[in-house]
Parts: C-alpha cells; sequence; structure tokens
C-alpha cells in the first residue's frame, strides 16, 4: 500500500518497469528507470546528511533532475521545497532561509545568479549542480556536480508515516513575503487519487506538464499521472503554440494550464492530430472566461473541459464536470471527491441557498500549516464548523477567505476574496510584496498596489505611487519592478499622484483608489 508518495513510483515500477513515466524532449524515462534514479538521489542525500524532516530546496528548470531531487528528497527521509524558477533572487534568498534550507539543488548558471544571495543564506552549506558544475564564487559553500551526489541505487530504509511532512510550497502572504505551506503525504496521496477519480485517468494518459510545480495545481500532474501509472510530458514553453506541437508530438490526453494560457490558446489554430487525441483540459488559477470556455469547446469539439478551484492550503477543492460546463460556466462546481466545501457566516453557520459566505474545506487534503507562523496559521486553520461537541481535539479545516455562495443543486460560484490578496495568472499576489520593492526607489512616500479586473488574467495588478520627486515616473519605477519582482507580479497599470485619497482615520483609502482604477484593464465596446 502507498502511504508516502514516493511510493506511487516504485509500485508503478512493480507493475510496469518498462511503461514510460517521464519524458523530455528526445529522452524517456521509464517508471524502472525514474525508481533508480529517485533511490540513488536519496542514498546522496542521505550521504550528504540530510535526516529525517530536513528541507531540500530544488531551484530548476523542469528537467529529470527537478522530478527526482523532489520524489529523492521525499526517499530520505526530507522535505522538498520547489522553488519556482522564474523567481528574482531576492525571493528565492528569503524562501532558502525561511525554512532554514541547508542543501539547494539548482544549476551553475542559476547560482551565478544567486551568487549574492547565497552570501546571504549562511545555513546553506551545499550546492548540488547539474550539468556544468563550474561555479565561480561559493561564499564558502561546497559544491558538488550532479552525478558526484548521487549514491548507490538502492532505497534507503526509513521509518516515515503518511501524517509527516512531504513538501513545502511558497505561496504569497498578505503581509508581504511569501509563506510556505507544508503538505504532508497524506495530503498529497489523497490529492493525487482524488484527481485521478474524478479526471479518470489511466495507464494510458500522458499528460503535459507545463505549470511550474511550485504551484500546487502543477505538482498535481505529476502526483496525479503516478498514481495511475500514466507519463508526464516535462515542458517549459516559450510561445503557446508550442505547447500545442507538444502535444500533437507526444500524443497528449491531458492538459492543465490557467487563464492567460488558455485565452491564447483559444484564439490558435489546432490540428487534426492535437484534437484527436486531447481527451480533457482543465482550469484553475482563476475563473476561465466564459468566452474562452466556448471558443475551446468549438476547438475541441472532443475533448472534456473540466472548471477548477483550489487552495495551496488543501491542494484541490471543487471542480465543475465536464456536463455542467455549457449549464452553467461561470460555477466552481462541487467537491472534489473526499472533500467537504462548507459556505459559512462568521459566526460558523452554514449559509443559506445563494446567500454570501465564506468557504471553508476540510477533509484529507488539508494542509499541516504555514511553516514557522504559527500566527497565520492559527487565523487561516481553525476547527471545521459542525463538529459535535463532545470532540475535545476538533478537526481543522481550511478558512479560504474566499467569498462565495452555493446554489439551490449544489454548485458553488466565486464572489471574491475577503483580504486585499491579488489573484493574477494563476497567481496569488501580496499588495505588501509590490509595495515594498516600490519603497525601494529613493522619492516615493507612499504606494499602493490592488487588483483591477482584467480580461485575460483575471486581476491585473495597479500600483499607485504618491511623490514629489519630478524625476519619478512611470517608465523609472517600471523598470526598477522588472529588476525586482518575477514577470507575474509586475504592475499593469502604473499612475503617480501627488496626494492619495485618506479615509477619516488618515489611512489611505485603499477601497476609493481601487474603485477609480476599476476599469483600466477593461477596453470599452466602440458599439455600445
Amino acid at each position: 500500500m502507498a502511504y508516502l508518495l514516493h511510493h506511487l513510483i516504485t509500485e508503478s515500477a512493480a507493475r510496469t518497469a518498462d511503461a514510460p513515466a517521464l519524458l523530455f524532449k528526445q529522452d524517456t524515462l521509464t517508471y524502472n528507470e525514474l525508481a533508480a534514479q529517485i533511490a540513488a538521489v536519496a542514498a546522496g542525500l542521505r550521504a550528504l546528511g540530510v535526516v529525517r524532516d530536513e528541507r531540500v530546496a530544488v531551484y530548476l528548470p523542469k528537467q529529470f533532475e527537478t522530478v527526482t531531487t523532489m520524489f529523492g528528497s521525499m526517499a530520505a527521509g526530507g522535505v522538498f521545497v520547489p522553488v519556482n524558477p522564474i523567481l528574482k533572487p531576492e525571493q528565492v534568498g528569503h524562501i532558502l532561509r525561511d525554512c532554514s534550507t541547508r542543501i539547494l539543488i539548482t544549476s551553475a548558471d542559476r547560482a551565478a545568479v544567486l551568487d549574492e544571495t547565497l552570501a546571504e543564506c549562511p545555513e546553506l552549506t551545499h550546492l548540488i549542480i547539474t550539468g556544468n558544475a563550474n561555479v565561480a564564487s561559493t561564499h564558502g559553500k561546497t559544491v558538488l556536480g550532479w552525478d558526484e551526489m548521487l549514491g548507490e541505487a538502492v532505497m534507503p530504509s526509513q521509518s516515515r508515516i503518511d501524517a509527516d511532512m512531504a513538501a513545502i510550497l511558497y505561496t504569497s502572504g498578505s503581509t508581504g513575503r511569501p509563506k510556505g505551506v507544508v503538505l504532508s503525504h497524506r495530503n498529497m496521496l489523497a490529492g493525487a487519487h482524488s484527481v485521478a477519480e474524478y479526471l479518470e485517468n489511466t495507464a494510458q494518459d500522458r499528460l503535459l506538464a507545463v505549470l511550474p510545480f511550485s504551484f500546487d495545481y502543477g505538482l498535481s500532474q505529476l502526483t496525479t499521472a503516478f498514481s495511475v501509472g500514466a507519463s508526464v510530458v516535462l515542458m517549459d514553453y516559450l510561445l503557446p503554440r508550442d505547447v500545442i506541437r507538444a502535444i500533437s508530438k507526444y500524443r497528449v490526453t491531458g492538459l492543465a494550464a490557467v487563464p492567460p494560457l488558455w485565452n491564447q490558446l483559444a484564439t490558435l489554430p489546432w490540428p487534426d492530430d492535437a484534437v484527436d487525441c486531447l481527451r480533457y483540459i482543465t482550469n484553475s488559477g482563476g475563473a476561465m472566461p466564459v468566452a474562452t470556455t466556448s471558443a475551446l469547446r468549438k476547438a475541441l469539439p472532443n475533448t472534456q473541459v473540466y472548471l477548477m478551484y483550489g487552495l495551496t492550503e488543501a491542494f484541490r477543492s471543487t471542480y465543475l464536470p465536464p456536463d455542467q460546463v455549457d449549464i452553467r460556466p461561470e460555477s466552481m462546481g462541487r467537491a472534489i471527491p473526499n472533500a467537504e466545501i462548507l459556505v459559512v457566516r462568521e459566526d460558523g453557520s452554514e449559509c443559506d441557498v445563494d446567500e454570501p459566505g465564506e468557504l471553508v474545506h476540510r477533509g484529507a487534503l488539508v494542509s499541516l500549516g504555514y511553516w514557522g507562523d504559527l500566527e497565520k496559521t492559527n487565523i487561516r486553520f481553525k476547527p471545521a464548523p459542525g463538529q459535535p461537541a463532545g470532540i475535545p481535539n476538533p478537526e481543522l479545516a481550511v478558512w479560504s477567505g474566499d467569498k462565495v455562495k452555493r446554489d439551490a443543486e449544489g454548485f458553488l460560484y466565486f464572489i471574491g476574496r475577503n483580504d486585499e490578496m491579488i489573484k493574477t495568472s494563476g497567481y496569488r499576489v501580496s499588495p505588501a510584496e509590490v509595495e515594498e520593492v516600490v519603497f525601494l526607489i529613493p522619492g516615493v512616500e507612499q504606494a499602493v498596489a490592488f487588483g483591477a479586473p482584467h480580461p485575460q488574467v483575471g486581476y491585473g495588478i495597479v500600483l499607485v505611487v504618491q511623490t514629489a520627486a519630478a524625476d519619478i515616473d512611470v517608465d523609472g519605477i517600471l523598470a526598477h519592478c522588472r529588476l525586482h519582482l518575477p514577470l507575474y507580479m509586475l504592475p499593469g497599470h502604473v499612475h503617480v499622484a501627488d496626494e492619495l485619497p485618506r479615509n477619516p482615520n488618515g489611512k489611505i483609502d485603499r477601497k476609493a483608489l481601487s474603485g477609480s482604477f476599476a476599469n483600466v484593464f477593461i477596453t470599452p465596446d466602440p458599439n455600445a
């Protein structure tokens, strides 16, 4: 029985050793080869002193080593920390320091970019370098090449259980710095089995992984496929048409993406061989525009469309079955298998039909909380509503902060968030994290970031800056942001003002500001 996440691979290797597990460019790893490489990584990490619950960070694009590092870390008894490869050094450094990472697996070019950041990570002692291991400056870190690190391909023995930590995924926090969501083996196994059940995955499926593995939705492509012995194609695409070419080339049956990519794919021509092989597509990370759904349904008439909603804190939460997409395309659907989704008032009582309330997720997918942050954990993870009073240690649920409603047939609809987080391009962005970067510009007096509806990315980021300095302009602010922020966090609209509106308490009136720019990304209909 698989009770640790890497068991999914060893069990598939035992059933179908020669079946393809991973494909990358022209190369293929069978399940037997993947299991052997994971064992070699685990043995190598053990030899470096990795102990139970120790965090191992991986900062790489999608390639075989990325996957074997993640699963090898768990097989060694450790915890993998996938760092989004598009993050800037400042964000990477925060993650490495926050979870006290001793070992980082990356490439020589990425290590060079991180040079100054590595000097500020005193607990980091080892760099494992894939490919060319020639690193000019290491600030006293021990550097090993990938092949040097690998041990004997024999899975180390360990005494781990499904309640133990498996991974830490970093997501933006409402107060600025990303916070680490701690996932157990049980969380991730439950998620894999649940998703595979409603997507009806089998060993014959081939999934195209285009989303980052630091994103729970991206990571789910691996775990879902491995749970049934299916194969995964690893891909970091440059152009949307490259995704369609890959579907044709590899005969992909399942594709997961976020709204901005679907918006682009919906406008492109789909060749017959791509249309014929693609069994299903899924959307999460924001609502799919109805027009985009309609265009995809027309382009892919035989492909099932699943609209989904998830929380990093609970991996996956809801899905809308394909037979409901045309009937209620704006719905989030219902709870996934083995999860319960409640809509509650502030006092925890259940809302009536069509009454807005907070979405609360309970069940096996609820994570272990935020790494090293008890205060924020206690805010988001609270006792599940409606439990019998006699239970002395009540089950914890995720109180999402998302406002939703449920119709008479039990289908859920997203209304908005209770906090100031911006959901853009599938990411949750903290306004404070954007503002902190802008405050580094000399002469900036105030900076306010917030979201405004955007037809392609869900919500675009608006930045309003107060300054009296004549040399601070929009172009300069954007240039500064590009140096310090990843692409998905860049403001889509910047406005420079002499003064910002304030409420009666003297605080900046964010509500008034967001109202003033509510339509900044909406193009007026010339025929209206």
